[in-house]
């Protein structure tokens, strides 16, 4: 007999041993992949990290309890964009043609979204997204975990219109997020006869903001919307600060979080204002246990996020969806992502299945005393169909 053969026979004569031997003995099934695409680097990488530490503990918690398909463990599969959507594409097209992963989570930026979203159609692989944006996407392969202008700018808008003055300067990113939001916006101060007296935009990396800083301060603008959000968006805010103009007029920082107090003196942040479907400082059962777990995981000084929230509720609605299915077969998991109903850092949020946009709780924030506090509870608000006219 040759050797070769010999040696096959010898391991099966040994795995059959063993299983006699140790009939409780179970092999390691094969982990269900999920795909990370999100900046961990490049100016977006404060929405990217936490993204990331919201997407682990929900791994960590489905895998602990069991994880799913009879007892298979969840295994993420992270890449960095660097803020760049043509790396999200090819990160995208790494993990769903190489890794085999499930789905794709990410990235940040709706221009990379945007990129993306062809990748997700072409290979029939879910995309599952957790950052505010402009609204509109009506995809079957997009399921959007994030408060767009119907939650947002439909409220905060004429909130600050009510209590600081109907004069808006517009100041953001050139690309398409900022883009649309200056509709929406304009759009809303229109309802409550105020003016957008200026709108500006700005390539990223700027050093220098003085030239907008006057401009802005000239305008008679009684709100600053500020569309800048991650490093530059700090450097802008440091400045305008210097320039004294904070107590002149009130600024909205889109998307701004409470990453904003690590990298901002009190002096700084106070005063701004943000809409968000959840802050730390929520007083409710469900926040304080969802922040106290981040911090159990990742140490006692970790900033929790909107981003974090999100991505563990889209990491929660994936695990669900898959065990609903039955599978991994990719289109049945895409018919059960929806309406299912979560709670995650706020009370309880569906995902519409006539859409993949989600009823959010929402909320006014202000930054104060080096906090981020409630300043309004907007309650639940269910935004309009994002598909109504379209074919998903």
């Amino acid at each position: 007999m040759r050797p070769k053969v010999t040696l096959i026979l010898t391991l099966m004569v040994a795995g059959f041993i063993a299983c006699m031997a140790f009939p409780n003995l179970t092999i390691a099934k094969e982990p269900v992949k999920i795909g990370v695409v999100l900046p961990l680097s490049g100016g977006f990488e404060i929405y990217g990290n936490l993204g990331v530490r919201g997407a682990k503990m929900a791994v960590a918690e489905i895998n602990a309890a069991g994880g799913v398909l009879d007892g298979r463990m969840l295994e993420l599969m992270v890449e960095d964009n660097k803020t760049d959507p043509k790396t999200a594409v090819e990160k995208a097209k790494k993990l769903i043609l190489k890794d085999k992963v499930v789905a794709v989570m990410g990235p940040v930026s709706s221009a990379a979204r945007d990129a993306m979203t062809p990748v997700a159609v072409k290979y029939k692989t879910p995309l599952l997204y957790g950052i505010d944006y402009e609204g509109g996407v009506c995809n079957r392969y997009v399921f959007l975990y994030s408060a767009i202008p119907d939650h947002d700018m439909d409220k905060l808008v004429p909130y600050m219109g009510e209590q600081y003055g109907k004069s808006f300067y517009i100041f953001g990113y050139d690309y398409v997020w900022p883009h649309k939001m200056t509709e929406a916006i304009k759009r809303n101060a229109e309802k409550i006869d105020g003016k957008v007296v200026a709108v500006e935009y700005t390539p990223f990396g700027v050093k220098d903001y003085a030239p907008t800083i006057q401009k802005i301060a000239k305008s008679g603008a009684d709100v600053l919307m500020l569309i800048v959000p991650g490093a530059d968006g700090f450097t802008f805010i440091k400045q305008f600060t210097e320039f004294g103009l904070k107590d002149k007029i009130k600024i909205v920082a889109l998307a701004s979080d409470e990453n904003y107090l690590k990298a901002l003196t009190p002096e700084q942040s106070d005063g701004i204002f943000t809409a968000l479907p959840f802050l730390a400082s929520l007083d409710n059962p469900e926040a304080k246990d969802f922040v106290a777990r981040q911090k159990k995981m990742f140490g006692k000084d970790t900033v929790v996020t909107w981003a974090t929230c999100s991505h563990y509720g889209l990491v929660k609605l994936l695990a669900a969806a898959i065990k609903k299915s039955g599978g991994v077969d990719k289109e049945k998991i895409i018919d059960a992502m929806g309406d299912q109903t979560i709670t995650v850092g706020n009370g309880p949020e569906t995902m519409r299945a006539s859409d993949h946009h989600v009823i959010l709780n929402m909320l006014i924030g202000e930054f104060k005393d080096g906090k981020l506090e409630v300043k309004k509870n907007l309650g639940t608000i269910e935004p309009s169909n994002q598909c109504e006219g379209k074919k998903m």
